[in-house]
């Protein structure tokens, strides 16, 4: 229950999907949260189709089990010291001499004070892919990196 006017409001409004930050739980406490889009976030229902003998006209749906797609985090790209890059190429670069690192990787969307509304939790996440967009005279943007984690189940904690 909200227990001031600014708490009513809060909740009031639609949030904006600018405003968020992401966090990783498995690196040892170091911070690299400043990313620009984060995409994926989802969750559907598989379902198999089940035809009933000697009936026709329709098809039964049974559910099989919930599936989410990879999260993909685009951001400016980083330097070589950042924490997110340093566990992309430890899980890409470097072969498969180490285990794999997963990390507890939570989005927030933020308030207008900054503090979490919304909230995800993608546990045992970890790097499948690490890519940076292509390179163009013509372009006047940003050069960007996309960092794909998979992971084992999601939560939305708020």
């Amino acid at each position: 229950m909200p227990t001031t006017a600014e708490d009513v409001l809060a909740d009031q409004y639609p949030l904006p999907a600018f405003y968020f930050k992401v966090v990783f739980s498995g690196l040892n406490g170091k911070t690299d949260t400043a990313f620009q889009d984060v995409r994926g976030i989802a969750s559907e229902m598989e379902t198999e189709e089940v035809h009933e003998g000697g009936e026709n006209r329709f098809v039964y749906q049974l559910p099989k089990g919930v599936k989410h797609p990879q999260i993909e985090l685009k951001r400016g790209i980083a330097r070589l010291s950042s924490p997110v890059v340093q566990w992309c190429r430890q899980t890409l670069d470097l072969g498969w001499n180490q285990p794999i690192k997963t990390s507890l990787v939570s989005v927030y969307l933020l308030n207008a004070n900054g503090d979490p509304a919304r909230a995800w939790s993608f546990a045992n996440a970890y790097p499948v892919k690490w890519e940076v967009d292509e390179f163009k005279s013509t372009k006047s943007e940003v050069a960007i990196e996309t960092i794909v984690l998979s992971y084992t189940y999601s939560n939305r904690t708020l």
